[in-house]
């Protein structure tokens, strides 16, 4: 079948945006790594705090923020020894606002 040339070109932009996004909730699809960004979700951390709240071994933390920062998903700054962590993907703040409400309060559609 033969699609006229502005299908095909919006197909095209559609498929790179489904891989693209697809790629992006990869990094988000852990349960770990959705209770790491629940933690930042509420601002910046350091490590050792994430470690405190979640119960994420340090090895496993670190991997963890290793993939995140790779993603996109968080940023990094150092202060001396310590690093410190936030979301720095604005789609991610409201995913996770959409995710707690719809899983953590309860309240399911």
């Amino acid at each position: 079948m033969n699609l006229p040339q502005d299908i095909l070109s919006d197909l095209t932009a559609m498929e790179e945006g489904a891989g693209r996004a697809s790629g992006f909730l990869k990094g988000l699809a852990n349960p770990q790594r959705l209770l790491i960004l629940c933690c930042l979700s509420q601002g910046e951390r350091h490590v050792g705090a994430l470690v405190e709240a979640t119960g994420i071994g340090q090895t496993s933390m670190s991997q963890h923020l290793a993939r995140l920062k790779a993603e996109g998903i968080v940023a990094v700054r150092r202060d001396h020894r310590m690093l410190y962590y936030r979301i720095d993907h604005a789609a991610v703040t409201q995913i996770m606002q959409v995710i707690h409400r719809h899983f953590c309060e309860g309240k399911s559609e």
